[in-house]
C-alpha cells in the first residue's frame, strides 16, 4: 500500500505492525525538515504507547517544543522533526489539546496501543487529504485512493451517488469518494477507530469554520492603515513560518494578487533571490507567464518559466486518471501539474497563492451573482416564474434567427446559453439555491447518471449555513468548505506530489482565516474593486500598474482543443456503444451535446470534459 503512494515520499519508507492485534502503519518520507534517521516513520513514543503516521509539516514546532517543555518539563529530543514534535504533542495535551495548537497542513494517523484507537486526523482547511472505510473484514486508510485499490480485501464499486455530485461539482465534495463506503476525513474533524476496525465513529469536529464565520462579520467600524498593517503582519508570518526547510524551496508565481504577495513577503524575509516559476501558452487569453515575469523582476527572484505547446500540454491527459484516483475535472489541473513538475526539477518544496480569491471576495462571479441576485429580485415572485417558464420553453435558436435578421448588431454569441441560464436563475427562490446552480456543471445530474439518486451534500443543506449578513458572505462560506478543500486543494496537492514537491498553501493558515472573517465587506469590495485589502498591502511591495488588471483564470483551452486536436481521443470515449454499455450515462443527451460542440453550434466543453475525465478514469480503473 505505501509503494503505491512512493511519489509522495521517495526518500524513505517504513512500516509498523502489531500482528496480534491485527494493526499496521505505512509511511513514505519526503524529508523537508531534519534530513536524518530522526525524521523516520511510522514513529513510536519513546513510552511505546503511541505510533504516529504524519504527512505534512507542523509550521509552529519550533514554539510547541518550548511549551512542551515549560509544562512537561525536561524532554530528551532525539532529533528536530515536527514529526516528533507533533507525537510528543499527542501524548502530553491529548488529541483535541493537541489539534487546537497546531499550525499547518497535515493528515495523521495515531495508533493507541493502550486504549487500541487508531485516530485519523486532517489540517482544518483541507489541505492534506485523508481517505479511508471498511472492505470486507478490513478497515482501511490512505493519503490516496490507490493504496487502498491494491489491499487484498478491496472491493471497491462506484458509487453512483457520488457520481452524481460529481457531474454537478466536476468534482467528487466530501464526506464521498467515487466509491461506495470509502470516505473523506472532511478537513477539521477526526475520526475514533476501534474494536479492531469494527467501530468508526462519526468526524469529530475541533475547529469549527462556521463558527468563525458567523462570529467574525461584525460590520464594526475598523480603522484602514491598522487593517492593512495588521494583514500585513500576519501575511509575513504565515509566508515566514512556511519557508522553513531543511532542502531547497520556492514559489508558484502567476503574477495575480495572491501569488504576488506571498511571493513578495518571501523575498523580503529572504537574504538570497527566491526561487519562482511558472509556466506560459502562446495563446494570449491563458498566458499569465508575461506578468508573473514583471513582478518577478520587480522583486528581484530567481525567475524560471517555461512556455508549453498544446502539444506538450496534451501529454499530460493520459496521466490525469491514475494522478487524481477518482474523476476530477478541473482543466487547471494540468498547468498545476507541469509548473510542479517545472519546479521540482529545481526545488523541493513550493508556496503557493490559492486561497486569496475565497478569503478575500476574488472570483468575478461573486460581484456578478451579487448584482444578478439583487437585479432579479425586484421582480414579484410569481411574475419571475412566470417569465422564468416562459423562457425555458422558447427555442433559443429561433430567437438567435430572429435577431439576426433584425440587424448584425443585436446578434448575440450563444443567445441560446444566456436564455437557459436566465430561466434558471428567475427561477430560484432562495440565494443560496441560486448560487449552488450558478456554479454547477450538470443542473439535474441524476437525470444523467443511470440508476441513480443524488444524495444531499453539505452544499445542499441550506438550514446548517451560519447566520452571516449577506450573500456576498454566503458565497465565500459556501466555496471555502466545497469548492475550496475538494477542487482547489485537492488540484494542488495531487499535482505537486505526484512529482514529489511539496506545495504549502500560507493564505490559508487559521490565523488568516479567522482574520479575513473578521472583516467587513468594504475591505474586500469596494469601488468595483475585489480584494481590497489584500491589494493594499501587495502595494507596499509591488507598484500597483504591475498587478492591477483583470482576473485570469489559470487554464488551458479545452473548448478549442474539443474540436481540434482532442477530437478523435474524445469522440473515442464518448462513442455511444461505449457509453450504453458501461451503463453509467445515459448516451443520448451526451452525443447531442458532442454534436453540438464539434459543429460550433454550442459551448458545452466544461460538461463534455466532466464525461470525459469519468471515462478516462472508468478505462484506466479497468
Amino acid at each position: 500500500m505505501s509503494t503505491e503512494i512512493r511519489h509522495r515520499g521517495p526518500d524513505d519508507s517504513g512500516v509498523w505492525s502489531d500482528e496480534n492485534v491485527g494493526v499496521a502503519l505505512g509511511h513514505r518520507r519526503l524529508s523537508i525538515v531534519d534530513l536524518s534517521s530522526a525524521g523516520h516513520q511510522p514513529m513510536v513514543s519513546p513510552c511505546g504507547r503511541y505510533v504516529l503516521s504524519f504527512n505534512g509539516e507542523i509550521y509552529n514546532h519550533a514554539k510547541l517544543r518550548l511549551d512542551l517543555a515549560q509544562e512537561n518539563g525536561h524532554f530528551d529530543w532525539r532529533g528536530h522533526s515536527d514529526t516528533e514534535t507533533l507525537l510528543a504533542a499527542l501524548r502530553h495535551w491529548g488529541v483535541d489539546g493537541a489539534l487546537s495548537r497546531l499550525n499547518g497542513m497535515f493528515a495523521f494517523a495515531l495508533w493507541d496501543s493502550s486504549e487500541q484507537v487508531l485516530i485519523l486526523a486532517r489540517d482544518r482547511m483541507g489541505e492534506k487529504p485523508l481517505f479511508y472505510g471498511k472492505c470486507s473484514s478490513s478497515f482501511l486508510f490512505g493519503s490516496e485512493l490507490k493504496s487502498l485499490l491494491v489491499h487484498p480485501a478491496w472491493n471497491g464499486s462506484v458509487d453512483r451517488g457520488a457520481l452524481t455530485q460529481y457531474m454537478r461539482h466536476g468534482y467528487v465534495p466530501s464526506p464521498r469518494s467515487i466509491y461506495s463506503g470509502i470516505l473523506k476525513v472532511p478537513p477539521a474533524h477526526y475520526v475514533i477507530v476501534s474494536d479492531q476496525g469494527r467501530n468508526v465513529s462519526e468526524p469529530v469536529c475541533y475547529w469549527s469554520l462556521a463558527a468563525h464565520a458567523e462570529a467574525g462579520v461584525t460590520g464594526s467600524d475598523h480603522d484602514e492603515q491598522e487593517q492593512v498593517n495588521g494583514l500585513d503582519g500576519l501575511l509575513r508570518e504565515a509566508v515566514g513560518q512556511r519557508m522553513m526547510a531543511d532542502v531547497p524551496l520556492g514559489a508558484f508565481l502567476s503574477g495575480g494578487i495572491d501569488s504576488s504577495v506571498v511571493v513578495a513577503q518571501m523575498q523580503a524575509q529572504s537574504d538570497h533571490p527566491v526561487n519562482t516559476f511558472s509556466i506560459g501558452f502562446n495563446e494570449d487569453s491563458h498566458d499569465e507567464a508575461k506578468h508573473a515575469k514583471v513582478v518577478a523582476s520587480h522583486l528581484g527572484t530567481n525567475h524560471t518559466e517555461l512556455y508549453v505547446s498544446p502539444e506538450e500540454a496534451m501529454t499530460v491527459i493520459p496521466k490525469l486518471p491514475t494522478l487524481w484516483d477518482e474523476p476530477f475535472a478541473d482543466p487547471s489541473q494540468i498547468p498545476t501539474y507541469l509548473v510542479s513538475e517545472l519546479a521540482r526539477r529545481h526545488v523541493t518544496v513550493c508556496l503557493s497563492g490559492d486561497g486569496g480569491d475565497e478569503l478575500f471576495y476574488g472570483y468575478n462571479r461573486y460581484a456578478h451573482a451579487n448584482k444578478v441576485w439583487r437585479n432579479t429580485r425586484k421582480m414579484p415572485d410569481s411574475t419571475r416564474r412566470l417569465v422564468s417558464g416562459a423562457i425555458a420553453r422558447i427555442p433559443g435558436r429561433h430567437v438567435d434567427r430572429a435577431l439576426r435578421l433584425l440587424s448584425k448588431k443585436l446578434r448575440f454569441r450563444n443567445f441560446e446559453d444566456s436564455l437557459r441560464k436566465w430561466a434558471e436563475i428567475l427561477a430560484h427562490e432562495n440565494p443560496e439555491s441560486f448560487y449552488q446552480g450558478l456554479v454547477s456543471h450538470w443542473k439535474n445530474p441524476d437525470q444523467i447518471v443511470l440508476a441513480s439518486e443524488e444524495p444531499k451534500a453539505r452544499f445542499g443543506e441550506l438550514d446548517s449555513l451560519p447566520n452571516l449578513p449577506s450573500f456576498r458572505d454566503c458565497m465565500m462560506y459556501i466555496d471555502q468548505v466545497t469548492y475550496l478543500p475538494d477542487d482547489i486543494l485537492a488540484k494542488v496537492d495531487r499535482a505537486s506530489m505526484a512529482v514529489s514537491l511539496e506545495a504549502r498553501v500560507p493564505l490559508l493558515d487559521h490565523r488568516l482565516v479567522e482574520f479575513a472573517w473578521n472583516l467587513p465587506m468594504e475591505f474586500k469590495y469596494r469601488a468595483g474593486q475585489q480584494k481590497w485589502l489584500l491589494r493594499q498591502v501587495l502595494y507596499r511591495y509591488v507598484p500597483r500598474e504591475l498587478v492591477d488588471r483583470p482576473k485570469m483564470g489559470f487554464g488551458v483551452p479545452i473548448e478549442h482543443w474539443l474540436r481540434g486536436p482532442l477530437r478523435e481521443w474524445a469522440d473515442d470515449l464518448l462513442n455511444e456503444k461505449r457509453i450504453r454499455e458501461q451503463g453509467f450515462f445515459d448516451p443520448k443527451p451526451i452525443r447531442k451535446m458532442w454534436f453540438e460542440h464539434v459543429s460550433g453550434q454550442r459551448r458545452w466543453h466544461y460538461r463534455l470534459w466532466d464525461v470525459l475525465m469519468f471515462q478516462a478514469w472508468l478505462a484506466q480503473k479497468k
